[in-house]
């Protein structure tokens, strides 16, 4: 979908919205927000989600604890879901792969403490199995770890996030079983499953492996294979519980999709980008829903056993029974996966304030060297020679009167202009600095440069890397981090 942003409570330099203040929304085209709907005739209901505030401390009024019932039917009709519309800040939309692996770790630890919080303000105990140490296979493609498997596949494809022989399963899928009908629903021939899987196993790293024998219905049993086999859940054995919990303990799916983004948060690197994938195809699965006769109900309670079944020793008989518990997961997975893949900005700003603290505590460390406190000495007393005039103050370099306040240093190391210094105001987007580089550049940029899409990243300061949005303004990111530096480059796969 197209954005555009929206103006929100002026945000001081840390990017922390300041208590009491509340995001000042304006009447907006419906192309300017984040938009996960339905395409059905009625309308359904809209809501709003705002990621300026955190979710726990966005419950004004504690809902009724109501527990459903262990059988209870859930409303198959996509009607049912709401519609929800994410607003976006001056500082844009961010997602997962948008931040530096260093700084998703951190993401991480912080959402596992407002999950905690937000499941305290509900009044419901966030239940955690302890984690286990996963043994499997160490070599091959089915049964054996997400990470040992990455590992495997980097020496071939250096970078990849996603495992090949799953990346190709779905690809098989997408080219020519999205229109088939029954497609996860009808089963392949189990004796052909069984074939396919140890040919697989002998011949997919050699490239020798013949998909054009592969039907479809034999290739979507493979693929639940896969899932089904692994390990350890892609959802994780440690939080099984809470995805669980917060379909049978809260009664809202505002609120319910508010904890699985947390939870989508939570996940490691690999599970995460798995379940990306694999949610991505289904929601085309969905889409063909017309030809291959399986609308989102169907394809949420096929799938759901795979991915929430744990067969070691802490599985738990009455999570193996929850189907529609576990399929109503599904489909919110599949229907808000646009919105469960952007990071909340609430969390940023914690990760910018981690980062800070981190800065000044290195400083503090460093000034109890003594060979640093003797250089120190040294150059207080050159600089003290000229005398300052009594009461002078020094100000932040962006506000001397030698330096415009604003202006940033660009740079563009794969373009034949290297660098560009830019005046920032109040209405200056990236995508206003990509374009200005783009005019300035179209003559003189490589031929392998000009298919590349590129974006404007933040780097350094108080975040690691930050791909930005095209539609975030730059001086209220400037002021949130006026010691980074600005580099164009093609975003991160």
């Amino acid at each position: 979908p197209t954005f555009e942003t929206v103006p929100v409570s002026p945000v001081p330099s840390n990017g922390i919205q300041l208590p009491g203040q509340k995001p000042v929304w304006k009447s907006v085209s419906s192309n300017s927000c984040l938009d996960c709907g339905l395409d059905t005739g009625s309308p359904p209901v809209t809501e709003e989600l705002s990621y300026e505030v955190s979710f726990s401390e966005s419950i004004t009024v504690l809902p009724k604890t109501q527990e459903w019932p262990k059988n209870q039917r859930f409303k198959k009709e996509d009607s049912a879901l709401p519609k929800f519309i994410v607003r976006k800040s001056r500082f844009g939309l961010t997602e997962v792969g948008d931040l530096s692996p260093e700084d998703m770790k951190k993401i991480r630890y912080l959402s596992l403490i407002e999950l905690t919080a937000f499941y305290d303000a509900l009044g419901v105990e966030l239940k955690r199995n302890r984690a286990e140490r996963v043994r499997g296979r160490e070599n091959g493609l089915f049964g054996v770890p997400l990470t040992i498997l990455l590992e495997n596949d980097q020496k071939k494809v250096p970078g990849i996030k996603v495992p090949l022989i799953f990346q190709k399963l779905l690809l098989k899928l997408e080219e020519t079983g999205l229109e088939t009908e029954g497609i996860l629903r009808v089963p392949g021939s189990a004796s052909r499953v069984k074939n396919l899987h140890q040919e697989l196993e002998a011949k997919f790293y050699e490239d020798t492996f013949d998909w054009d024998q592969v039907r479809n219905n034999d290739a979507a049993g493979l693929l639940k294979m896969f899932i089904r086999e692994l390990p350890s859940p892609l959802f994780t054995v440690e939080y099984l519980p809470a995805f669980i919990t917060l379909v049978e303990k809260i009664s809202t799916i505002k609120l319910q999709l508010q904890a699985l983004h947390l939870l989508i948060m939570l996940l490691p690197e690999a599970n995460r980008d798995t379940a990306k994938a694999f949610l991505q195809f289904l929601k085309k699965v969905v889409a063909n829903e017309g030809k291959n006769k399986m609308n989102l109900w169907n394809v949420s309670m096929i799938v759901a056993p795979n991915l929430f079944i744990y067969k070691g020793k802490r599985a738990n008989q009455q999570e193996m029974q929850a189907a529609a518990t576990t399929a109503h997961i599904v489909r919110l997975l599949i229907r808000y996966q646009d919105i469960l893949w952007t990071v909340p900005s609430f969390l940023i700003s914690q990760v910018r304030k981690m980062n800070e603290a981190a800065m000044n505590n290195s400083k503090r460390q460093l000034m109890f060297d003594k060979g640093v406190r003797k250089l120190l000495r040294r150059k207080t007393m050159e600089r003290e020679r000229p005398e300052r005039p009594e009461g002078a103050v020094t100000f932040p370099p962006y506000l001397q009167s030698d330096i415009p306040e604003g202006v940033i240093r660009v740079y563009a190391p794969l373009h034949s202009k290297v660098s560009m210094a830019i005046q920032l105001n109040s209405q200056t987007k990236a995508k206003d600095i990509l374009a200005r580089f783009h005019c300035e550049n179209s003559r003189g940029s490589s031929q392998n440069m000009r298919g590349q899409i590129q974006s404007l990243h933040e780097i350094g300061g108080n975040i690691g890397q930050h791909c930005l949005d095209p539609d975030a303004y730059m001086l209220d990111v400037y002021r949130a981090n006026p010691q980074a530096e600005w580099v164009i480059k093609p975003k991160a796969s």
